[in-house]
């Protein structure tokens, strides 16, 4: 199971909203890159056949079957700061992640 948080689902629907073409949602999906092995590679999506679809308040999260074994568990979350803005996958399977904190191991 991934959970999405408020911020997260009004951020999808936003951007579901506003893409160019048609789209179901937003994708998660783990390939491999990065200092530490692995890295999210976050887009919009259309569903595909044997996905795993969360949703919160209408907003949906597309994960294929092989990047749900690495993200189970997670949280996502939409943080807008001074700083920084987009989606943050809070991944309780994560061991070690890397300095910039762009790709993990998990």
């Amino acid at each position: 199971m991934i959970t999405l948080t408020e911020q997260a689902a009004k951020k999808i629907s936003t951007f579901v909203a506003t893409a160019s073409e048609p789209k179901d949602g937003l994708r998660i999906k783990v390939v491999g890159g990065g200092c530490s092995g692995l890295q999210y590679k976050i887009d919009l999506d259309t569903e595909r056949k044997g996905d795993k679809i969360f949703e919160r308040d209408g907003a949906k999260l597309l994960i294929d079957r092989k990047s749900f074994l690495y993200v189970t568990g997670s949280e996502l979350d939409y943080a807008d700061t001074l700083t920084n803005a987009g989606f943050q996958v809070v991944n309780p399977n994560v061991k070690r992640s890397c300095g910039c904190g762009e790709s993990f191991i998990v």
